[in-house]
C-alpha cells in the first residue's frame, strides 16, 4: 500500500473520530449536568408536593400545590428575613468594593518596604478555615456588646481577602503611564483611582460584587451563632426554624419551599450577569 493511500485514508477515518470523541464530550457534560442539578430539581418538585407524597420516588407529583408557599410566609416573618439577607448583602458589598478597591490599588500600584509580605499575609488567610475564626469572631462580638445585632454580622466580612487579590491582579494590569501622566495634571491619589483605576477594572467590580453578594445571601453558621432574635434572622438561618418541630413530613416540605425561595433570586442573579462573573474570575486566574 502506497504512502499516499494511507494519508488518504487517515484524513478520511480522522473527521470521523473527532465527531465521534465530540459525542462522547456532550454524553459525559450532559450525564455530569444532570447529577449536579438533580438534586436541585428534586427540591424544587417537593417544594410542590402534599405531605403524602413526601416520600414519593416521583419527580413531579402526581397532586401539586401552590399551599406550601402560602404557609411559608404564614407561619414565619419570611419578608423580614428576606429583607435582613438583602440588607445585610448590599452592605458587606459596598464595604468589599470601597476598602478591597484601595488596598488592592495601593498594593499594586505603590513601591514600599514589606509590600510584599503584607500581600503574602493578607493571602495566606485564605487558607485558614472559617471554623477556626468563628471562636475569635465570637468573643470579639460579645466583649463589644455586638451578640444578636446586625454589626455583630456584618464586621467579619467588611473587607476581604479575596476582594484584595482580585482587586490587586487588575491593577496591576493597569499601564502605570497612565497614572504617572494623571499626576502630573496636578490629580491626587484619590481622584486617580477614582477617575482613571477604577473605571478601568469594571470587570473586576462587577465579579467582585456579585461574587460577594452571593456569598453573604448564603452565610449560615456565622449569623447562625451571633443572632438570637427571630426578627433579626437571615434567609439560610430562618429556613432553619422550620426544622424545629420536624414532627411530620409537611416541615420537610416548608424546608424545601423555603430553600427554593431563598435560591431564586441567586439563580436570576446567575443569568443575568453570568458574563461578568465568568471574565472576572478568568482575567484575575490569568494573571
Amino acid at each position: 500500500m502506497s504512502t499516499q493511500h494511507i494519508h488518504r485514508i487517515s484524513a478520511r477515518g480522522s473527521p470521523s473520530g473527532s465527531r465521534l470523541g465530540s459525542l462522547a464530550s456532550y454524553v459525559l457534560l450532559t450525564l455530569g449536568t444532570l447529577v449536579v442539578i438533580f438534586p436541585f430539581l428534586w427540591m424544587v418538585a417537593t417544594s410542590f408536593k402534599l405531605p403524602q407524597d413526601l416520600y414519593s420516588l416521583r419527580l413531579i407529583p402526581e397532586t401539586a400545590t401552590l399551599g406550601n408557599y402560602a404557609e411559608i410566609f404564614e407561619k414565619a416573618p419570611f419578608f423580614s428575613w428576606i429583607g435582613n439577607t438583602v440588607l445585610l448583602a448590599l452592605i458587606t458589598v459596598t464595604t468589599v468594593l470601597v476598602f478591597d478597591t484601595m488596598v488592592g490599588y495601593v498594593l499594586a500600584k505603590f513601591s514600599f518596604v514589606g509590600k510584599s509580605v503584607i500581600f503574602l499575609l493578607i493571602i495566606s488567610t485564605l487558607m485558614v478555615p472559617i471554623e477556626m475564626l468563628i471562636i475569635p469572631w465570637y468573643l470579639i462580638a460579645t466583649e463589644l456588646g455586638w451578640s444578636d445585632t446586625y454589626w455583630g454580622v456584618l464586621f467579619p466580612g467588611i473587607i476581604t481577602a479575596f476582594g484584595i487579590f482580585l482587586m490587586r491582579q487588575f491593577m496591576e494590569g493597569l499601564p502605570s503611564e497612565l497614572l504617572d501622566a494623571a499626576r502630573i495634571d496636578g490629580l491626587n491619589e484619590w481622584r486617580i483611582m477614582a477617575r482613571i483605576a477604577v473605571p478601568l477594572v469594571k470587570p473586576a467590580i462587577a465579579a467582585l460584587t456579585i461574587l460577594t453578594f452571593i456569598s453573604n445571601w448564603n452565610q449560615f453558621t456565622w449569623p447562625l451563632i451571633v443572632l438570637q432574635s427571630e426578627e433579626r434572622f437571615t434567609l439560610p438561618v430562618g429556613i432553619l426554624y422550620f426544622s424545629s418541630e420536624l414532627k411530620d413530613s409537611s416541615s420537610w416540605i416548608l424546608i424545601m419551599t423555603g430553600a427554593t425561595v431563598s435560591i431564586l433570586p441567586l439563580i436570576a442573579l446567575f443569568l443575568v450577569f453570568q458574563k461578568q462573573i465568568i471574565r472576572g474570575i478568568a482575567l484575575s486566574g490569568m494573571k
